[in-house]
């Protein structure tokens, strides 16, 4: 018995890389999957359903059952007609995998709307479209399991990348608040934060000797060791996990802390402008954040 059996689970941007790995252990663990992609570069552009159907076929090919499904997670009519896609294929829709995405690094000054609206648009309206379509099914079903992909950048932070962290940090918050809402009709939230390397994260830069260091070191994280951990989220296995924010990265899993007041200071008479930079902020700077970024963190090798 799989932990899968009977299930039946979308994962976009399952044609390639950590998607790829996801359907494929869906389907190992006994799931019927759809497996969404719409076959464009990392940035977004072209498309075609080669991958997705390239993965399904393959998922058939080792016994399991499995559909590809060419929408865009970026448009409201097209994520429903996916969910519908899992419905009309295998009859019901148990779970999603809310992995798509594109990458499209600017710095901060020099970044226009379209360039920061295509992330968002993809992540994190991408991740509500298809848990909204998916909610009706789930709602009726008295069940479900969501798992959406958040990222090191948006918990942490990185450079170049204010679109994708908003996004990706947006993508939390929509997480919980859907775990909230939706646990009186037994669907779980969860948000994973993976490192692996796959063509997003080829797409960085690699032109000083420490960028070329990162980048050797991000080639050998392997998404097909992460995929694991999603799978367990999406069963029955896992009812009692929700609402969380995990991460994983070749053999780790660790879970995130999240956001909660660590230092307080107060004054009885009020504050003023002078009062607020004389005692509050010298009061509350022993714990100020530094301007981390995810590699600043994450300061040992993969395990």
């Amino acid at each position: 018995m799989g932990l899968l059996d009977g299930k039946v689970v979308i994962v976009t941007g399952g044609g390639r890389g950590v998607g790829r790995c996801i359907a494929m252990q869906a389907a190992a663990a006994g799931a019927c999957v759809v497996v969404n992609d719409l076959g464009g570069d990392a940035a977004g552009q072209g498309g075609a359903i080669g991958p997705a159907e390239e993965v399904a076929a393959e998922i058939r090919a080792a016994g399991g059952q499995a559909v590809a499904d060419g929408h865009s997670v970026a448009d409201w009519d097209q994520a429903q007609a996916m969910v519908q896609t899992a419905v009309s294929s295998f009859g019901r829709l148990d779970g999603v995998v809310n992995n798509a995405g594109i990458l499209r690094d600017k710095m901060f000054h020099k970044m226009d709307p379209e360039t920061f609206d295509a992330v968002v648009k993809v992540h994190l309206y991408g991740a509500f479209y298809v848990s909204r379509a998916a909610a009706e099914v789930f709602r009726d079903q008295n069940s479900g399991a969501l798992v959406h992909m958040t990222s090191s950048s948006g918990l942490v932070g990185n450079m170049a990348q204010a679109n994708y962290m908003a996004a990706k940090l947006g993508i939390v918050g929509l997480s919980k608040s859907i775990a909230m809402d939706m646990a009186r009709y037994n669907v779980r939230s969860n948000c994973i934060a993976p490192w692996a390397w796959t063509r997003l994260v080829g797409t960085i830069p690699d032109e000083t000797p420490e960028q070329k260091a990162r980048v050797e070191g991000l080639k050998k994280l392997r998404p097909e060791l992460i995929a694991a951990f999603p799978v367990a989220l999406l069963s029955d296995a896992a009812k009692g996990v929700s609402g969380q924010v995990f991460g994983t990265r070749t053999n780790e899993i660790y879970l995130f802390s999240q956001s909660r007041v660590i230092r307080s200071v107060h004054a009885g008479e009020g504050w003023t402008p002078d009062t607020v930079v004389s005692r509050a902020l010298p009061a509350l700077a022993p714990s100020f954040y530094p301007l981390d970024k995810s590699g600043d963190v994450f300061t040992w090798d993969p395990v």
